[in-house]
C-alpha cells in the first residue's frame, strides 16, 4: 500500500505492508526518513535530536543544515566537500540536496514499487531508485541505476548513508559484517570524545583505543559511553551486514554488492558527539561506499567508478527486518 501525506512540512510518501513502514521525502534528496517494523513499532533509523525541520524559503545548501537523521543516498560525492572538474561539490553530493521526481508502478494487494530519478546540475548524471515492498514481506528492495548523460566519461562515487538509532539500539547492539581491515582518519573529528587511535589500520573486529586499550567493534554500546568516532571497515567476503538488538528481539540486515560498494564508512556517535548540529546524538551509521576518499581525491586514488558517455550502470540493495 503507498500512502501520500505531509511529514514536518515536507511532502512524504509511505510504502507500507504488513510487517514495514518505509517513509520517504521525495522533495529532500528522497531521503528515507523512517523505517518501522510494524508488529513492534520500533523505529529502525536514528533521529537527530532537533528532528526535521520544515522547508525553508530556499533550497538547501549543505548536507547539514536540515539533516534528520535516516537514510540518505549520497551522489556523485561522498565525504568532505571537494572541487571536481571546476565544480564545487558539495559534502555527500548534490543528490540528498535535490527534490526527485516520483512515479508509481505498481500499487496493489501484491506489491508497492515506487520510481524516483532526480539530474545532478554539476556533473553530468541521471540517478534513479526503484524501491519495492511486497506484501507479506519484511524485506525493502532497492534498485538503483545510474546513467552518464553526456557523450564524455565521467567518475563518481557513490554511497548509502544508513544510519540505526536509539529506539533499535541501546546497549545491547551487535555488528557482525565479514570485513577484514578497519582504517581511522588520520584527524580526529572530536579528540574529545573519541576512543579510538588515528591512523590506525587493524584487523577487523579488534582496534586499538587512544589508550593502547583493545576495542570490539562489534559491541555497540549505549550513550553513557560518551564517545563519538569514525573508521572504515573494507576486505568485504560480501556486501551484507547484520545488527541485532537482543533487547528488542529484533535484527536489521543490509545486502549490496560489494565489488560496486567494497568500503563501509563505519560512525559511532554514540552520545559524545558534541559539536552543532550533531550534539546529543546517538546512533550508529554503517554506510556501503564506492571509496574511504571524497570524488576528487577518489580519482587521485584510483577508486573513483568511471562511466562512458551513454553508459549506465545498475545494482541492488536489500534490507530486512526480523524477529529474533
Amino acid at each position: 500500500m503507498l500512502i501520500r501525506g505531509v511529514h514536518r512540512g515536507h511532502a512524504a510518501l509511505w510504502l507500507e505492508n504488513e510487517t514495514l513502514r518505509v517513509g520517504v521525502l521525495p522533495e529532500k534528496g528522497a531521503d528515507i526518513f523512517e523505517l518501522i517494523h510494524r508488529p513492534t513499532g520500533v523505529q529502525m533509523l536514528m533521529e537527530m535530536p532537533a528532528g526535521l525541520k520544515p522547508p525553508g524559503n530556499h533550497p538547501q545548501d549543505e548536507f547539514l543544515d536540515n539533516y534528520e537523521g535516516g537514510w540518505q543516498e549520497l551522489f556523485p560525492n561522498h565525504g568532505d566537500a571537494c572541487e571536481f572538474r571546476g565544480q564545487a561539490i558539495p559534502m555527500h553530493g548534490e543528490v540528498a540536496l535535490l527534490p526527485w521526481d516520483v512515479q508509481v508502478l505498481e500499487d496493489n494487494l501484491n506489491e508497492t514499487i515506487v520510481h524516483l530519478q532526480v539530474r545532478c546540475k554539476k556533473t553530468p548524471f541521471l540517478l534513479e531508485r526503484i524501491m519495492r515492498l511486497r506484501a507479506g514481506a519484511a524485506c525493502l528492495e532497492i534498485v538503483g541505476n545510474v546513467t552518464n548523460e553526456s557523450s564524455e566519461a565521467c567518475e563518481f562515487v557513490w554511497g548509502h548513508h544508513v544510519t540505526l538509532g536509539e529506539a533499535f539500539l541501546d546497549d545491547d547492539g551487535l555488528l557482525e559484517v565479514p570485513a577484514k581491515t578497519i582504517l581511522t582518519p588520520d584527524l580526529i573529528f572530536e579528540p574529545k570524545t573519541a576512543r579510538l587511535a588515528a591512523g590506525q589500520t587493524s584487523q577487523w573486529p579488534k582496534a586499538q583505543g587512544r589508550m593502547g586499550e583493545t576495542i570490539d567493534l562489534r559491541s555497540i554500546p549505549n550513550r553513557q559511553i560518551h564517545t563519538h568516532d569514525d573508521a572504515f571497515l573494507t576486505g568485504l567476503v560480501r556486501g551484507h551486514y547484520t545488527v541485532t538488538s537482543l533487547r528488542r528481539g529484533l535484527r536489521f540486515t543490509l545486502d549490496w554488492d560489494e565489488q560496486l560498494f567494497p568500503w563501509i564508512a563505519f560512525w559511532q556517535p554514540y552520545g559524545g558527539a558534541d559539536k552543532s548540529p550533531f550534539t546529543g546524538m546517538y546512533g550508529v551509521g554503517i554506510e556501503p561506499w564506492v571509496s574511504r576518499y571524497n570524488l576528487t581525491e577518489a580519482v587521485k586514488e584510483d577508486q573513483a567508478r568511471s562511466l562512458a558517455g551513454g553508459e549506465s550502470l545498475e545494482t541492488r540493495l536489500t534490507v530486512s527486518v526480523s524477529q529474533l
